[in-house]
């Protein structure tokens, strides 16, 4: 039986999961230099491992906004499209073993354009976490334009 690995993190309370081998690492928050004419998006770029990280806002990203403002923010730096960049989040949760038969495929209605980052929904214990892409948050097209800003 396959099982994965996914980092599980909130966002407005709810539950997002990425698959573990598409996270390098966690971040406390750093608070972003913000950078002129940058997508609204992208809060900014912080300094990591010698190179500059374009950090990026995933509540405005998925049109999640609310009146908190991150709560215990961190930072999951992701591979997207063999480059780095940051994630913002509310939290990160914990390491979770997801074995195969509790991943269902995204319903038609959700795999609409905009989502095209949802690679399906977990199912364990009375929970439902949505299962991230983190290669397809952004297009190829926009993390080249976000690269080509700094």
């Amino acid at each position: 039986m396959e099982i994965n690995k996914v980092v599980i993190f909130q966002l407005n309370k709810e539950e997002f999961a990425i698959n573990i081998n598409q996270v390098e690492r966690i971040l406390g928050y750093i608070e972003p230099t913000s950078i002129p004419e940058s997508p609204v998006y992208i809060k900014g770029v912080i300094q990591y491992q010698d190179t500059i990280l374009p950090i990026m806002d995933l509540k405005i990203r998925f049109n999640k906004l609310d009146m908190n403002s991150y709560v215990n923010p961190k930072i999951i730096v992701v591979k997207n499209n063999e480059q780095s960049i940051g994630l913002i989040v509310d939290d990160v949760e914990e390491v979770l073993d997801i074995n195969a038969h509790e991943i269902e495929s995204t319903p038609d209605i959700v795999k609409l354009n905009k989502n095209k980052y949802i690679n399906g929904i977990i199912k364990k214990d009375n929970r439902i976490i949505m299962l991230l892409d983190a290669e397809k948050i952004l297009s190829k097209e926009e993390m080249d334009m976000i690269q080509s800003i700094y």
